[in-house]
Parts: structure tokens; sequence; C-alpha cells
């Protein structure tokens, strides 16, 4: 087990088709102390979930757009559970008008929002651990990101531009994290079935073309990006920052 005597902090599980759960799941099965962080109106289910899991945890951390809220959530997990070995950003959020309209239409206060929660929190959460002391010798940051912020992809409008800002910042903190040791990186996964994406216009169609198009012809799960970010976690990446790793069934290396 590659993250045994770890202790990992999940943000974002939702229900169980969610990505994040798909993480929590297999950094358990690899041994790690598994944390999980939701918002209130989910914390129900995710209690339930990890009903699954003995010994795992979960907190409300109900908007990320307040530094109030986000520090609320680390200080309870830091006083329960002390220092934690890595940090799982999974977390985004556009105004569904914003998907569903050209990008052109896109309101200021909507591209706004989008990048507020979708991509600084990363900055605000990162930040806020470090300034606490949380993190441990050699801690793994990881957010996840889609191809949206690469090409265009119909219906992803303010997503894709807000996750193109994630994965900038995730470079940018690779810097200042680096002066301490620890470690951040992306995982591009490809399109799942998850409650966020039925904010996507034909989001179906997106699952046929990577299934026709990818070199390995099939969708990703949960699972395998859940096992990435296991890896990601463990000191078996302990050489590898800033990058975004794209998990996809290789889709996104097919031209034409």
């Amino acid at each position: 087990m590659i993250l045994k005597g770890k202790k990992v902090v999940i943000m974002g599980v939702r229900n169980k088709w969610s990505i994040a759960w798909g993480a929590a799941q297999s950094a358990y099965e690899q041994g790690a102390e598994v944390i999980c962080t939701c918002s209130a109106d989910s914390e129900e289910k995710v209690k339930d979930l990890l009903k699954e899991m003995p010994g795992t945890s979960v907190y409300v951390c109900n908007n990320v757009s307040l530094d109030e809220d986000i520090d609320n959530c680390l200080n309870e997990i830091k006083k329960e559970h002390g220092k934690i070995d890595g940090i799982l950003h999974a977390i985004a959020h556009a105004n569904t008008e914003d998907l569903r309209n050209d990008f052109i239409l896109t309101s200021r206060d909507g591209y706004a929002h989008a990048q507020d929660v979708s991509a600084y929190s990363l900055v605000a959460i990162v930040r806020m651990a470090r300034e606490k002391e949380m993190l441990n010798e050699g801690a793994s940051i990881i957010a996840y990101t889609y191809f949206g912020s690469e090409k265009v992809v119909e219906g992803y409008n303010v997503m894709g531009v807000a996750k193109a800002a994630l994965e900038a910042s995730i470079r940018y903190l690779s810097k200042d994290l680096g002066k301490d040791g620890y470690r951040i990186n992306g995982i591009s996964a490809g399109p799942i079935k998850t409650l966020s994406a039925k904010g996507i216009k034909d989001f179906g169609s997106i699952l046929d073309i990577v299934e026709e198009r990818a070199p390995l012809h099939r969708n990703v799960t949960i699972k395998q990006v859940g096992d990435s970010t296991a890896f990601l976690f463990s000191d078996m990446s302990s050489a590898i920052t800033g990058e975004i790793i794209h998990v996809d069934n290789g889709f996104s290396v097919v031209g034409v």
C-alpha cells in the first residue's frame, strides 16, 4: 500500500459518482487516513458513503469563496488530525447559463464566480494550509482539471477558462511550494458522468467521441482517476511537481 501512514484531505466529495469519491476510495485502499470535505447540502450523503471506509471523517467547507469558511474547515481538520500529507482540490462551479449560452455572453459576475470557486480557491486553500503549518514534509497537493482548458470544448465555456487559470496557478504555486519541499500537480481527467457534467450541453456526445477516438477506445472511470491521484499523493511521485497529467485514455494526444 503506497499511502500507508499518510493522511490526505479530499476536498469536494459530493456523491458516489463524483471523481473526488473515486480518489477517496483509492487513497483508502492504499492505506491512507482519509479526511473529506463537502458542502453543507452534501454532508449527509457523504457521511453515508464514508460508512464503507471505517476511520474516515468529513468536514463542511460550504463556500470556498469565503476565506472564513476555508479557515474554519482547515482549523477543524488540524485540531482533530494534526499535520497532513496531501490535499486534493476537486472543487469547481460555474453558473448554468454561462455553460448553456455562447461563451461571448458570459456575464462579468459569472466569469468572476467561475474563476473564484474553480481556480482561486486552490491558491487560498494552499496558502492557508501552509500558514497554519499543517503540511508534513513532502506534502503533495493535487487539483483536477479538464482538456477544455487547452482546446475549445462545446459547452464548457467559462469553465474552460477557469481551468486554464487553475493550471497556470499550479505551475506558479509549484515554485512557491517547492521552497518548503511541497509538491503540487494537476490531473486532467477525461470526461466522466458526474452531477457537474449534467450542466454541460450535449455531454453524452462528448463521451461518444472520446470512446471512438481515444487510443484506448474507452472512457475513463473515477477509479482510474483515483488511482492516479493516489500515485501523486505517494512518495513514488516525489520528483514530480508543476505538471498536468492527462488521465484520459490518450484522447488529448489525438489530432485529426
